[in-house]
């Protein structure tokens, strides 16, 4: 069977079929086409279906022409019909496995997806978990799905887990381009699950067991969390202490070994670092244990959007202002540069913050030109409004890490004394001749709050967080 298969494999004649159509399944599609194979992509979502087969990307880095084209050539095939899963030979899973109320993993979607495939599972398939999880999920709360056919896992079906590295939006790491780590649930199919990656994938790490590749994934986002979290609050006290963070780490990252530069920003943002330490944490009470490194870099991180806000509104008390009725433009709605993907973004928080206070709230993001619908956050429809000069009048609370502008600009909170003057250091910058917000951006992962009110200088006149 697994002689099959592997055959299948190296001629390129396997169909690979894609659960999730998302920031993971779509590109992990394109690599496996790229590679020679036909794919099938599964989604329970018609309208991104409909998409789809209509020749559209719902994603902005994913081209459009190119999904047309793939589909015309019947390399693509999208469907939202699950009972299709038997015309793939390896199924890769690729759904959300998000966080619920109590911060405890819900695997809803991969345990749907999971009793889905096992309706039509067949001798010869090879299931492979991407979705990040916490270590066991693939053996204690897959396996017996599958099993319960009466097949047998290693003999009749193969079981492996590869965790996603997708980074949206990253022209310098595609999925192709990024090695990839493979643990099998048993010898045969971590040989097989190495073979099909080996395809399309520039790198293969085999790993010793699923629990291994499940773990790594869970450490490599833990490890940015609590970094993060720890020049979050030494942002903090420095800016107490009347020093910029951001000069401190451009200094400390001289340094060429021992040192690896981290951020400060609005709170975390995307579909791995907000989430994927709290597994740990959960899975550790299981265990009897606490993770107290983790649970605390978690508190830092959380608290960063009350501090903007408290940031904010001390600028605007020394101004003779109450955030209520202040008009406030909010910069950037996904949780990073140039995409489109809003999931988990900081900026979601600030919006409730803010109109929970009063503020009259508009926002800009090019990228997110209407307000998406979020799972934890309840938000009134709204549009991204174009920079104008009556937009430009409000005061701009920037929590975007990045955005679509062209000239870096620098300031810092003591440069500015009574609101009015730049210190000397400034000169430099505030030199640059006025255009409009189009042709600025701002220091990635910092937050900007200035006046654009001031229209003989149109420069920011307040920069916290």
């Amino acid at each position: 069977m697994s002689q099959s298969l592997e055959q299948k494999i190296d001629d390129q004649s396997a169909v690979i079929g894609i659960i999730g159509l998302g920031y993971v399944g779509l590109p992990l599609m394109s690599a496996f086409v790229k590679a020679g194979f036909k794919t099938i992509g599964f989604d329970v979502d018609q309208k991104k279906v409909d998409m789809l087969k209509a020749g559209q990307s719902y994603i902005k880095h994913i081209d459009a022409a190119k999904v047309s084209a793939l589909i015309e050539e019947g390399q693509f095939d999208p469907t939202s019909d699950v009972s299709r899963m038997a015309e793939a030979d390896c199924l890769l899973i690729c759904v959300p496995t998000p966080l619920n109320d109590s911060r405890d993993p819900d695997l809803s979607y991969v345990e749907g997806t999971t009793e889905a495939i096992a309706k039509s599972l067949r001798p010869g398939q090879l299931v492979v978990l991407e979705s990040t999880t916490y270590p066991t999920t693939t053996r204690d709360v897959m396996l017996p799905i599958l099993n319960a056919t009466g097949l047998k896992a290693g003999q009749d079906f193969y079981v492996a887990y590869s965790p996603e590295r997708e980074d949206p939006g990253n022209p310098d790491f595609t999925a192709d381009g990024i090695p990839k780590v493979v643990g099998g649930i048993d010898e045969q199919s971590g040989k097989l699950a190495e073979a099909l990656y080996k395809q399309a994938i520039v790198k293969i790490v085999r790993v010793g067991s699923p629990e291994v590749a499940e773990a790594c994934k869970i450490l490599e986002n833990t490890y940015r969390a609590v970094n993060i979290a720890l020049v979050n609050e030494l942002k903090v006290l420095f800016d107490r202490m009347g020093i910029d963070v951001w000069d401190v780490i451009d200094a400390a990252k001289t340094k060429p070994f021992g040192f690896q530069a981290f951020y400060p920003g609005p709170g975390l943002g995307g579909h791995c670092i907000p989430i994927d330490p709290f597994y740990l944490t959960w899975l550790a009470r299981r265990y009897g244990l606490t993770t107290r490194f983790i649970e605390l870099a978690g508190e830092v991180n959380s608290k960063m959007p009350e501090y903007v806000i408290t940031q904010l509104m001390e600028f605007l008390n020394n101004q003779g202002k109450a955030l209520r009725g202040s008009k406030i433009c909010l910069l950037g709605m996904a949780y990073k540069k140039d995409v489109d993907d809003p999931r988990e973004s900081p900026s979601f928080v600030l919006m409730e913050h803010l109109l929970g206070r009063g503020a009259d709230l508009t926002y800009n993001d090019p990228h997110v030109p209407h307000l998406p619908k979020m799972r934890h956050h309840d938000l009134p429809e709204m549009s991204s409004q174009e920079l104008t000069p009556r937009i430009s009048r409000r005061t701009g609370l920037r929590a975007h890490r990045n955005g679509p502008f062209g000239v870096r600009l620098r300031f810092h909170r003591e440069a500015f004394r009574d609101g009015i003057g730049h210190s000397q250091r400034h000169k430099r910058s505030s030199r640059r001749p006025r255009q409009d917000l189009q042709s600025l951006t701002f220091r990635c992962g910092k937050i900007e709050i200035f006046d654009q009110g001031r229209q003989n200088d149109c420069r920011p006149c307040f920069v916290g967080a």
